[in-house]
């Protein structure tokens, strides 16, 4: 039977079992939060029994056991506690720079120890249940930590069996690079509504490849002509299909029922692939259970977030946490997710467990989850080997993780459901749980921006603590925790940056994660678009107006805080019960109001997108470079180069018949010289036109357009720029104290007001 038709028939036969499966899931969620009311209700109302037994655990948090409570000495005990563990896990860093078994489990047991004795704290002693009012605000809060930080202790537990596959790809890569290991591999590049310049670059990357047994597939769900063409112009295979039924899982499978590689690999069809892609992956497939290999998704443009900030050399993309940390802890527990793109899978493998999932938006998710299931290892080698477009505007990066969302939640309404599919073991199912649970911390983030006005506008104390007790139990749990944040990424992502990235889209993805709860398979596919421009400002008011509105919320909570503070000081003793309460608040109340306000700005800015003018990006490249201008020859060295220019700096002073840029103004028109250019590292001649020249110190930079190329040119631009082994690296973030800084910076200087001339003259060189 075909994959295509067995998929089908598996579909239909499932189709009674799938909504049995949404209507148990939905009445568990519905019955739960039904109960919670109905017990809130019956606070309220003062019912007999509820109210007594909420009376009697609030006289048990005011009298907690003597261990969770700050101890006299308190100043001496933080010194201890604080200090002590600092310089612990700040040494432990300093002789581990990267971390490795030794320090990493150290560190773990640290972080474990600090979170039970937070949890421990935070249960026994410091939910306000004195009112139905503030009880249901405190308990809320506890269990929106609680969802936030169960995924962080999974994490922990995972952090232990970290795997680095680097070694072993050095070892198999010599039996595929000396011929003894050579499977038949399919590449297949499914493509949408992808640009045929964006899928042009891919097609060319993959026949670049080093590796002899290969057939590339153009999977084209939209029948375009002109991909038909493509295809054709540069030698590889096209495939259509007369529907678009199940959407990408559908058009691979289409695809499998036509081909008989023994390897498929999968690249979207804006990742190309360096030229070693298959050297280093292939081997593994020696190995008779090995039935996936997964590598990392890098991106060769800055993500919308960073790009709106003006960060682009300094934030790395969101996905790095996932690439550097998670799946590396993932292969170690065996677990690690397929995700969707540069991967190699085995073709018997993957008809046996019945092709790609077509039940859910997340095919590529769940197909890995059947794979393991079945008994099949899936391996994370953690090279960056292709690299692809990230999301071009902030309203692209929504969607995208809109549908990720939606597509992994369907995992409690699909039989691929990774915490009840036979096969797995518990920590395998820890793993997957543990990404479950990432997309309903977005429920927590906004729990967390309302919390603060419920102090201010309703007078709830949603925690009830001294400073006592905050210093001797969460500062030392926090600032270790904020310390070891990146370090345990490698680097990825500071624990503030992190908060910004989730905080902006954290309204969208909540109430998706509502949906998909209550309706887990009412939204379709939708591809993010891919290979768009835009020439001005843009602010995405439906993203912000969520945000606005608890900014200015948040804005009068601060100066409501201060009133209070105000009142406090002049308070005269005798001091009602109700001002003692928020008296306990205020610290709490004000700080984090002010926190909210700072990460709200920021965020809003990043909904700003700033223009995108050219379609092509420019690669910080150094290459030397040969001119020919008429008699005049130059020699210099590149400092930028795309698939349609490149700068220079040449190494003569001065530059005849040149077009020149004034200080301050745009190109002329007229200053344009015919140029035939030589890159001599890659031996490739081109013919451009010079554009613009300035001076660098007393010697001239030059920016040419290039020519319109043939084929074999454009080859080898992309093969430059795209395909070398090792050239898409990792770069460090910024730690707390200078992403601190950064978004300070950000405010003073918003990239709207002070970056204006310059977005104007990229458009108009691109335009030129």
């Amino acid at each position: 039977m075909a994959p295509s038709q067995f998929g089908k028939k598996r579909f239909s036969a499932s189709l009674w079992q799938r909504l049995s499966r949404i209507q148990l899931a939905t009445l568990v969620m519905v019955g739960v939060v039904v109960l919670a009311a109905g017990i809130v209700a019956a606070w309220f109302a003062g019912q007999g029994t509820t109210n007594q037994i909420f009376q009697q655990l609030n006289q048990w948090q005011e009298h907690p056991p003597m261990w969770v409570e700050a101890p006299m000495m308190v100043g001496k005990y933080l010194l201890f506690w604080t200090v002590a563990l600092l310089l612990v896990v700040l040494a432990v860093m300093q002789v581990s720079p990267r971390p490795r078994p030794w320090s990493r489990n150290l560190v773990v047991g640290i972080l474990a120890v600090l979170t039970v004795r937070y949890l421990t704290w935070r249960s026994l002693s410091t939910l306000n249940l004195s009112t139905p009012l503030n009880g249901v605000f405190s308990l809320s809060l506890f269990f929106l930590e609680w969802l936030l930080l169960l995924g962080g202790m999974i994490q922990l537990v995972l952090l232990l069996r970290v795997r680095d596959r680097r070694p072993e790809a050095d070892r198999f890569a010599m039996d595929v690079v000396s011929g003894a290991f050579t499977p038949t591999v399919d590449i297949m590049i499914p493509t949408y509504n992808e640009p045929p310049l964006i899928l042009r670059r891919t097609i060319i990357g993959c026949q670049a490849l080093a590796y002899a047994a290969k057939t590339i597939y153009v999977l084209d769900d939209t029948r375009r002509p002109e991909i038909a063409a493509l295809a054709a112009e540069l030698g590889c295979e096209y495939v259509a299909r007369p529907d678009n039924q199940h959407a990408k899982a559908g058009n691979l499978n289409h695809a499998i029922a036509r081909t008989k590689g023994e390897l498929i690999v999968v690249f979207d069809a804006d990742f190309v692939p360096t030229k070693n892609f298959l050297t280093r992956t292939v081997g593994f497939f020696q190995e008779a259970q090995v039935g996936l290999v997964q590598t990392p998704q890098s991106f060769y443009n800055p993500d919308p977030i960073a790009r709106n900030l003006g960060l682009e050399q300094i934030l790395t993309p969101e996905e790095e946490v996932f690439y550097r940390q998670i799946q590396p802890m993932r292969d170690g527990a065996g677990g690690v997710i397929c995700s969707g793109t540069s991967f190699v899978v085995r073709r018997s493998a993957l008809i046996e467990t019945g092709c790609f999932v077509t039940e859910s938006l997340s095919e590529d998710f769940f197909t890995g989850i059947r794979l393991t299931a079945r008994g099949y290892r899936l391996l994370y080698l953690n090279e960056k080997l292709s690299a692809g477009l990230a999301a071009e505007s902030i309203a692209d990066q929504a969607l995208q993780r809109i549908r990720w969302a939606q597509g992994t939640l369907q995992a409690f309404f699909v039989q691929a459901n990774p915490l009840t599919i036979p096969g797995l073991n518990l920590i395998q199912r820890l793993a997957y749980l543990e990404g479950l649970l990432h997309w309903f911390t977005s429920l927590s983030r906004v729990g967390f921006l309302l919390m603060p006005l419920a102090y201010s506008f309703l007078g709830v104390i949603p925690l009830r603590a001294t400073g006592a007790d905050i210093l001797y139990f969460f500062v030392p749990y926090y600032v270790v925790n904020l310390s070891v944040f990146s370090w345990l990424n490698h680097r990825s992502r500071s624990a503030l940056l992190s908060d910004i990235y989730s905080l902006v889209l954290c309204f969208p993805l909540a109430l998706t994660v509502i949906q998909s709860m209550l309706n887990p398979f009412g939204k379709g596919f939708k591809v993010t678009p891919k290979g768009t421009s835009s020439d001005r400002f843009a602010f995405n008011w439906q993203l912000a107006l969520p945000l606005i509105v608890v900014f200015v919320a948040s804005a009068l909570s601060l100066w409501t805080s201060l009133g209070i503070g105000l009142a406090i000081g002049m308070w005269q003793p005798g001091v009602s019960p109700a001002m003692t309460e928020k008296m306990k608040g205020f610290d709490l109340g004000l700080i984090w109001s002010v926190y909210n306000l700072l990460t709200l700005a920021v965020s809003l800015l990043v909904l700003l997108d700033v223009p995108r003018p050219s379609l092509y990006e420019w690669f910080d490249l150094r290459r030397t470079v040969r001119l020919q201008m008429g008699e005049h020859t130059f020699w210099g060295s590149t400092t930028a180069i795309s698939e349609v220019g490149l700068e220079a700096i040449l190494t003569q002073a001065g530059l005849p018949m040149v077009a020149q840029c004034m200080s301050g103004k745009n190109a002329q028109p007229d200053a344009i010289t015919l140029v035939e250019l030589e890159i001599l590292e890659d031996g490739l001649v081109l013919q451009g036109k010079a554009t613009c020249t300035d001076r660098h110190d007393e010697f001239s930079t030059v920016r040419i357009m290039f020519e319109p190329v043939n084929l074999k040119q454009q080859r080898r631009l992309v093969e430059m720029l795209f395909c070398r082994p090792g050239q898409w690296k990792s770069r460090c973030s910024p730690g707390e104290l200078r992403s601190l800084w950064l978004l300070f910076r950000i405010l003073l200087k918003p990239r709207v007001l002070f970056d204006r001339h310059a977005a104007v003259s990229v458009v108009a060189v691109a335009k030129g």
